[in-house]
Formats: structure tokens, sequence, C-alpha cells
């Protein structure tokens, strides 16, 4: 999911050899048939998953879900479909790092990253629990880039469908950045300076924005690794991250990201049983376990807009995940 932050890209020239690769790449994998699955949506997950995250109901009016399941025919909350359909690989079949290699470029683009995406929604027809519902997911482009550090690195495209008994309910496509396989070690920290009391505090919202903190623990992070079936070791490996990755701990899932943002999006809304008609977002860099990052909300017309601030690691705060909601 969410590794580590790349530059923003620049125009610097693509070589050759890249641009065959990723050419390649494309060729190959989008003359391969859409996958399609089948699941049943069971009560199991969505329980867990809204325990995961620290919330007793569902919605509003429901259920306390430490004692009992939602009842089938609940609606799905908004971007909790992210904990079906998870990846279903043998081990020797996934990355080094443990990731799904499902639509991963050739080597040395073995390094996924979620970038970001767009989900649009069927409002007359959510996704349900006890729906059986498809799956269907394409290859929609892939593209060579380069960042303004001189690395090479391939954006890859695939949209999701999601369908019911009932038709379409929605669209969801990811973006993910590939980048090279690392060799020799990772850049130096000094892990003792993540942030601390000297860091710059996080901005608080004006009047016309309201705030909510979030601080995931290594418990979480696991919680939500196993609900979505992700063996990503930026996401539970300390070793991995530090010593191969560069990280100075543990990675927040991007996708948990998205979630706790379409919750905000919710729970400001005066029916959470709401659907929003979509979301745009964006991923630019990565927030840590043990370390207390803020949503910054505001709401304007129809839109509204949700920025994810943390430390960078040096004293300063940045924005590492931004999306817009249309209502």
């Amino acid at each position: 999911m969410l590794s580590r932050p790349f530059r923003r890209l620049a125009s610097t020239a693509v070589s050759p050899r890249h641009k065959q690769l990723v050419e390649d790449f494309f060729y190959t994998a989008s003359s391969v048939p859409s996958i399609v699955r089948k699941q049943f949506l069971d009560p199991n997950q969505i329980q867990r998953l809204s325990l995961t995250l620290n919330r007793p109901r569902l919605y509003r009016v429901g259920q306390i879900l430490e004692n009992e399941i939602p009842l089938n025919g609940t609606p799905l909350a908004p971007g909790y479909h992210l904990v079906y359909f998870t990846p279903a690989a043998l081990p020797d079949h996934l990355g080094r790092d443990g990731t799904d290699i499902s639509y991963s470029p050739a080597e040395p683009f073995t390094r996924r990253m979620w970038a970001g995406g767009r989900i649009d929604w069927v409002k007359e027809n959510p996704l349900r629990i006890g729906d059986e519902a498809i799956e269907t997911t394409k290859l929609v482009f892939a593209k060579p880039k380069v960042t303004r550090a001189g690395e090479e690195i391939v954006v890859v495209g695939v949209k999701k469908t999601f369908e019911n008994a009932k038709g379409l309910a929605l669209f969801d496509r990811r973006d993910w950045v590939f980048r090279t396989q690392l060799s020799g070690l990772p850049p130096s920290h000094d892990y003792s300076e993540s942030t601390g009391s000297d860091d710059a505090p996080l901005p608080l919202p004006d009047t016309s924005q309201k705030s909510r903190d979030y601080l995931q623990t290594a418990v979480s992070l696991f919680r939500f690794s196993a609900l979505t079936f992700n063996a990503h070791k930026i996401h539970y490996s300390r070793p991995w991250c530090r010593d191969v990755e560069g990280h100075r701990d543990i990675v927040v899932h991007g996708p948990l990201n998205l979630i706790n943002m379409l919750d905000f999006w919710r729970d400001e809304q005066a029916d959470d049983f709401m659907i929003p008609q979509s979301i745009s977002y964006r991923a630019t860099a990565p927030f840590y376990a043990g370390e207390k990052y803020r949503a910054l909300l505001e709401r304007e017309t129809d839109t509204t807009s949700i920025k994810l601030w943390g430390h960078n690691g040096k004293g300063d705060v940045k924005v590492g995940m931004l999306g817009d909601v249309v209502d």
C-alpha cells in the first residue's frame, strides 16, 4: 500500500528502455481478460472493520457491534467495500515485500505504493451486507515517469466495478506507483528524532473547517492488514521498514486513511446513511504508527475537501493525503 514518499513528477525525459518496458507490460497485461470474482458480503468483515476503526456502531442508530453482527440488508458505509475481494495468492506468489503482484510491471519495478484514485457510487444501489457481489478488475493504463530526483517509476491504474443483483453499485479506480527494487542500504535516519516536543504543531482548523485527530498503533494496523489480507511488510515489520525501505516506523495503510476520510465526511452529514457521489483522492507522503496526524475538513457547496496533516520527521508538518468528496 502506501510506501516511501516520491517527489513531484517532472518533465525529465523517459529513457527508451524504461518506455519499452512499460509498453510491453501494458500490451501483455491488457490483453488478458478482466479478472472477475464473486463474493458473499458477510457481516463479520464489517463488524470487525468498524471495531478496528474504534466505531462501536456502524451507524448512529444500530447494534453495538461488540455484542452482535450487523443485519443482512444493512448498506455498506462508503469505502467499506475495501475489506472484501481481498488478494488471494499463495505465499510464493507474493512479491519480496509481501505485496500482491497482480498488475505489477516487470523487474526492476517491484515496489508498490498506493498513490490515489477515485470512487464513484451509484447512490440508489448501495452494496449491502448479505449481497452476492461481483467485482470486475481491468487494467486501464501504465505510464513511465521520472521524478525530479531522476528516479524512474511506473504509474499503473486499474478500474474495478462492483455489482449486486440490482446491477452496478460502484466504480473504483486505483492508481499505484511502482518503484525500482532496492539495492544497498536505505537512506540513513536518526530514528530518535521522529516526532517530539520541538516539532511544529499540526495546523488548527479555522472557522470554516472541522478537525479530527488520528493515532494509529501497531495493533490497529495489524488488524487492518488482516482484514484486507494484505501482507505488505511496511505495515507490520519495523525491521523491514527501517533497514530495507528507510522508513522511521511502520506505515499507515492508504486505504485505511481513505476510509477514515469518508467516515469523517459522513459523520458531518445530517443522515449518516448518506452515500456520496464520488471521492477523488491522492496520497503524497506516509503516516506512521505512534504519530498523531490531523484531518481538516472544509465544505464548499456540494463538495467537501479533506486534508490529512502529519509530521515529516524533520520538525515540520506536511499534507500526506487529500481528497475531494462530492455529495
